[in-house]
């Protein structure tokens, strides 16, 4: 009897509640109704229903935190809805700026000025995510001219220039990245002079090896215009590094040092193929070869 009579006080005030006009009646009888609960149900069931009453009264609560809601006005349960959802807006742009997903944040920031109104807060947001980019960004651009660097000094044009307009397209908002060009043109340009400098004052100073060297160095640099005014000099260095090599080879052959001899032969060969002297030497060389494996 008296759990038909409960649950007929219960169904009662939850039917006030619910309609508008009733409403502060209905929820003060679900309040009481559930208070009783614990009495009653101890009353009716003695002391071994502690778990039950223990969860009644965890429904007791949560009903009146409904209830509690539930009797504020429409505008301020808006004003606890927009709380939530400022806290978890700000929540994710934090997380978007710990990830540096710049654009996605930004997105959020506008959503939090225009749709919340919380327009002091969305400004010190953009400052956060415009700082935390540029330093990024900073440091990215630092590391990459690092390596653009690292490939000017190994003289690999080709990938310094590639390399060039990569960070161009990569970094476009980044003005450290505009005369990178430039900057690889320029060392490019001055490894030339230097080569041709070394060249010019080897051939002087009867160097011809090692004006050979630099020149076969600086060819890779030189366009046709610019290396006609070398042309004669360049022959020059040719011929006397071919006779100086030639001398060195009979030398060796002389002195019967069959290892040099190969090695000298060689060199005639790979470097002046369509010499006379290049000619006689292939016409030794098996020999000599044999010679020097029996060494």
């Amino acid at each position: 009897m008296l759990v038909v009579l409960y649950a007929a006080a219960l169904g009662l005030s939850v039917y006030l509640a619910l309609r508008p006009e009733h409403f502060h009646l209905g929820a003060a009888g679900v309040l009481l109704v559930l208070t009783l609960a614990p009495v009653a149900f101890s009353l009716l069931l003695g002391g071994r229903t502690r778990v039950l009453i223990e969860r009644v009264e965890e429904l007791t609560r949560m009903v009146r935190s409904f209830t509690d809601l539930a009797s504020l006005s429409d505008d301020a349960r808006r004003v606890l809805s927009r709380r939530n959802d400022r806290e978890l807006l700000t929540q994710a742009i934090e997380e978007d700026i710990a990830n540096k997903n710049w654009d996605a944040a930004m997105i959020l920031v506008k959503e939090l000025a225009e749709r919340f109104g919380y327009r002091s807060d969305a400004e010190g947001f953009r400052n956060k995510i415009e700082a935390a980019r540029a330093e990024t960004m900073d440091r990215e651009v630092s590391d990459a001219i690092a390596y653009l660097d690292g490939l000017i000094i190994q003289r690999r044009w080709d990938a310094a220039y590639a390399d060039a307009a990569r960070l161009l397209r990569l970094y476009p908002d980044s003005p450290r990245v505009f005369g990178l060009r430039g900057r690889v043109e320029q060392a490019q340009r001055s490894c030339k002079e230097d080569l041709e400098r070394r060249f010019l004052v080897a051939a002087k100073d009867d160097r011809p090896e090692e004006a050979m060297a630099l020149l076969k160095e600086l060819d890779g640099y030189l366009t046709p215009s610019e290396a006609e005014p070398l042309r004669e000099l360049a022959r020059g260095v040719i011929g006397k590094a071919r006779e100086n090599l030639g001398a060195q080879f009979k030398l060796a052959v002389q002195d019967r040092d069959w290892r040099s001899a190969s090695r000298l032969g060689e060199r005639i060969i790979a470097e002046f193929p369509n010499s006379r002297m290049a000619a006689e030497v292939r016409g030794v060389i098996d020999g000599i070869r044999i010679r020097a494996s029996q060494v």
